[in-house]
């Protein structure tokens, strides 16, 4: 019989994972019980904390009204990535103009 707390939990719909050297991603389609779809993404690392291993976690949440600006901003983070990769001294052909206080 499953308790209350269980019933109103978030229930998950997908799942992809990526292992990646020592960090394994999580990306995970939940939904909740007023049927809205959202998206976690979680790191997790093992560690080596007081002689025993354990895993690191990091988590993000993407609700459904921001789906659209946070795949169009990460893809073009990914490419200007990939096309820093291919220059002899990255970094120093592009400098944000992004403060921090600006977020």
């Amino acid at each position: 019989m499953q308790n209350e707390q269980d019933y109103d939990a978030p229930k998950e719909v997908f799942t992809k994972v990526v292992k990646a050297g020592k960090r394994t991603y999580f990306f995970d389609i939940k939904v909740t019980k007023g049927q809205d779809y959202y998206i976690t993404v979680t790191e997790s690392k093992k560690i080596i904390l007081n002689g025993k291993e354990v895993f690191q976690k990091h988590k993000i949440f993407l609700y459904k009204e921001d789906f659209g600006k946070f795949s169009e901003t990460f893809l073009e983070v990914m490419n200007k990535a990939n096309e820093l990769n291919t220059t002899d001294d990255p970094g120093s052909s592009y400098l944000s103009d992004v403060q921090f206080e600006d977020l």
